[in-house]
């Protein structure tokens, strides 16, 4: 019997091989399997020419060069530019083999890194900002507080082109938005916006079913306290994209001081050789969890990409790879009926942030869209659930409880 021949290796890794293996090409070479932490916050110096002429290449936004000393941590350091990697290359995937430059900036949280790119962009004199709403809610108040020199018009999805001027640098929109789940497409808004670039916010959605920067965005931003790490234990924030681009946030991290310590950006890429799994499971549960509650008693309405009716451009197969682990929904009797379904849950944490393994709930417009315009809070009776990986039966039985007291 001629045995059968073993396919042929793809020329693009899979993204679930990616997940894996990137950021740590070196370590064979280092003669460890797991990867190092450096802890250092000041490095030797060979010579003060040495330490001047990586202060210059930090100064001005350079990635290290090979043998180049580090000189700080605050400038650079080994164990989180292995997470810039692996972040970079799972942002950058594109199974059709086309090649999208890009690189990886880690910061100490996710307003961190969002705070650079409005600073970069108002240091290139382009201040004036375009926010496709709903945003998160802490995106939002900073955009409004003009904080950081920032001038922003809210807009609809297909109001981008109209509303761009010269003086626009950026505009920031989310797919799935937080924390309703309204899907926006990231291609059509990057086509009206032109020349000026467009920031997704990932989160939601992650590498694994979204990859913004193949559809033409100038921007991907993660807090990646959330499905990246995904075990609730390390915080942190990143921003993948173009080596130009990349070279303006350095030197901004490095004098705000935003930066990810090694042990967080350990925990960050450990969670990223998960995160497939993870997305993936929670997803599925997800959208068992989302059909469940259509119809239950005190449940108004469903907000969940997947359901019926709830995807009308099409963008689940063509920009998503699959409707997400977000589910939020609307009870009858608004806040009041909210705070007893919370108050009477006992397997589903009562909590903000989300994408870890257990599964959470909270009250967006009390909690994190508290800070927003009135006219941009969700409503009263909305809450929203980040889907862990508990079973799909248990899930329902506590919520099945709450919904009672509702």
């Amino acid at each position: 019997m001629t045995p059968t021949p073993a396919p042929a290796p793809s020329a693009v890794p899979s993204l679930a091989s990616l997940a894996v293996h990137a950021g740590r090409e070196d370590l064979t070479d280092l003669g460890v399997h797991t990867m190092p932490i450096d802890l250092s916050t000041t490095n030797p110096l060979p010579s003060i020419e040495a330490g001047r002429d990586a202060y210059d290449a930090f100064a001005a936004g350079e990635r290290p060069a090979p043998g180049m000393t580090s000189v700080y941590r605050r400038a650079w350091n080994p164990t989180v530019a292995r997470f810039e990697t692996a972040i970079a290359a799972l942002e950058a995937h594109d199974p059709g083999g086309v090649v999208h430059e890009a690189e990886g900036i880690a910061f100490a949280t996710g307003m961190a890194a969002m705070t650079a790119v409005l600073l970069s962009r108002v240091a290139a004199g382009l201040p004036h900002v375009l926010a496709v709403r709903p945003l998160y809610g802490g995106t939002d108040a900073l955009l409004a507080s003009g904080l950081v020199g920032t001038e922003v018009d809210y807009v609809d999805a297909h109001e981008v082109a109209a509303a761009v001027t010269d003086r626009t640098g950026l505009v920031v929109m989310e797919s799935p938005c937080n924390p309703t789940l309204d899907l926006r497409d990231i291609a059509d808004v990057v086509r009206q916006a032109g020349t000026v670039p467009v920031l997704v916010d990932n989160t939601f959605a992650t590498p694994v079913l979204q990859r913004p920067l193949t559809l033409g965005a100038g921007y991907v931003l993660h807090s990646a306290t959330k499905y990246i790490g995904g075990h609730g234990d390390a915080m942190g924030g990143v921003v993948v994209t173009s080596p130009a681009r990349a070279k303006e946030l350095r030197p901004i991290r490095t004098i705000t001081g935003g930066v990810l310590d090694p042990w967080s950006a350990y925990l960050l890429h450990r969670g990223l050789a998960t995160l497939p799994v993870r997305v993936l499971a929670q997803q599925a549960t997800a959208a068992d969890l989302a059909a469940w509650l259509v119809g239950r008693a005190g449940v108004a309405r469903v907000f969940y990409p997947g359901l019926p009716g709830a995807d009308p451009q099409g963008l689940i197969g063509r920009q998503m790879a699959g409707p997400g682990a977000m589910v939020a929904f609307e009870l009858a009797g608004g806040f009041a009926s909210a705070e007893r379904v919370c108050a009477a849950l006992s397997l589903i944490t009562h909590a903000v942030s989300l994408g870890g393994v257990d599964t959470l709930i909270e009250h967006p417009a009390a909690l994190t869209h508290r800070v927003v315009a009135e006219e941009a809070q969700p409503g009263a009776g909305v809450l929203r659930v980040s889907v862990g990986l508990e079973s799909a039966a248990d899930l329902q039985a506590d919520l099945d409880r709450a919904l009672s007291h509702a």
